[in-house]
């Protein structure tokens, strides 16, 4: 190879790329290796490996884990590091991407959340054990190879089965380095907290890598809007970080940031019954409007059950299984300030005012 490699285009850095090593393998600076790496084995004894790519650019830069799968059954963000990994051109990457697109691999075979080995929860074995429990151990593999190794990290996700949740982010922004990352993702709500005990973000950020929750529609399916959404949040992040230099950040044209100060609850029935759902993820909705009915099977008008929204506010995530019983949850409703409804309004009236096949005020 050619010195010129290691040499930055307009003046920048002058350090060298170094390689991106993992116990087995290394990545030179300017390679990319397609890997499907060990992390345990079968009733049979044969292997289970996970795909890994690792992009190592030509010039000094920070690395990125983008990973997805952690449950097998959250198929959006596979494609969005599929398609960072292989469809984006990185001949000019200032840094590394180490790309895991499915990470629960026996999970995603079964197309089950959890791990099909006495149902553990890879995304809350993080960051694992040698010696422990098959979820630790496949955990602990996947972390020290994978993600200590990196700068900053990205973990995609959708809701359960049977839910579905508008685009939005999950960090510690506590943490000055995840609050850049988090708002450099250019969500338009990012729902602030450090994470249950166990998943990936939250032991991540621990080990001094800071890493965020990207939460985007439903299990089982690919939904195109969402993982184009998320792919803009992407290549955002790159540029901010300047692994793509000459890109720019995204700004998302509002952006709201919920804590403890906020209004917040997850909506659940008081009744069992058939659910005729009025209104859809993403969309604003004022205290006292109408979320959903509930109804029996004969449609009785004495039995069917209203649901208010208790204030207003934006439903992050929100009830697909149309079958509830009572004090399961309906949907999760954030509220807003003053200036983010006016904003939020605004580019509603916007959106309704264009050919858009998104009900008026629906936010990905």
């Amino acid at each position: 190879m050619s010195d010129e490699r290691d040499e930055p285009p307009d003046g920048g850095s002058s350090d060298p790329a170094e390689a991106f090593t993992y116990n087995g393998g290394r990545v030179d600076p300017g390679e990319s290796a397609n890997i499907r790496y060990g992390i345990s084995e079968t009733y049979l004894g044969d292997p289970v490996r996970i795909p890994v790519t690792v992009i190592n650019g030509k010039y000094p830069g920070p690395t990125v884990c983008l990973s997805a799968a952690a449950h097998g059954d959250e198929l959006n963000g596979i494609e969005v590091v599929r398609e960072v990994a292989h469809d984006w051109d990185h001949s000019m990457l200032h840094g590394t991407l180490v790309c895991l697109p499915v990470m629960n691999v026996p999970g995603f075979l079964a197309q089950e959340r959890y791990l099909p080995i006495y149902d553990r929860d890879l995304n809350r074995s993080f960051p694992g054990r040698e010696g422990s429990t098959s979820a630790r151990r496949m955990a602990y593999r996947i972390f020290t190879n994978f993600i200590e190794p990196c700068d900053l990290g990205i973990d995609f996700h959708t809701s359960t089965r049977g839910r579905t949740n508008m685009l939005h982010v999950r960090a510690n922004i506590e943490k000055p380095s995840v609050e850049r990352l988090a708002k450099s993702f250019s969500s338009n709500v990012i729902i602030a907290g450090e994470g249950p005990a166990g998943t990936l973000r939250r032991e991540a950020t621990k080990a001094d890598v800071p890493t965020i929750t990207v939460e985007m529609g439903e299990a089982h399916r690919f939904q195109r809007r969402l993982i184009d959404r998320a792919l803009t949040g992407v290549a955002s992040v790159l540029a901010e970080f300047g692994l793509h230099p000459d890109s720019s950040v995204h700004w998302p044209g509002w952006r709201t940031v919920i804590d403890d100060d906020n209004e917040k609850t997850w909506i659940r029935a008081d009744a069992g019954g058939i659910v005729d759902m009025k209104r859809g993820r993403g969309e604003f909705v004022r205290e006292g409007e109408v979320i959903c009915a509930i109804t029996n099977p004969f449609k009785e008008e004495d039995d069917i059950v209203t649901v208010e929204a208790p204030f207003t506010g934006l439903i992050v995530g929100v009830l697909e299984n149309p079958v509830v019983y009572p004090g399961n949850p309906l949907c999760h409703l954030v509220g807003l300030s003053a200036d983010t409804r006016t904003a939020l309004e605004r580019e509603r009236t916007t959106e309704s005012s264009q050919s858009d096949l998104r009900s008026p005020g629906q936010i990905e």
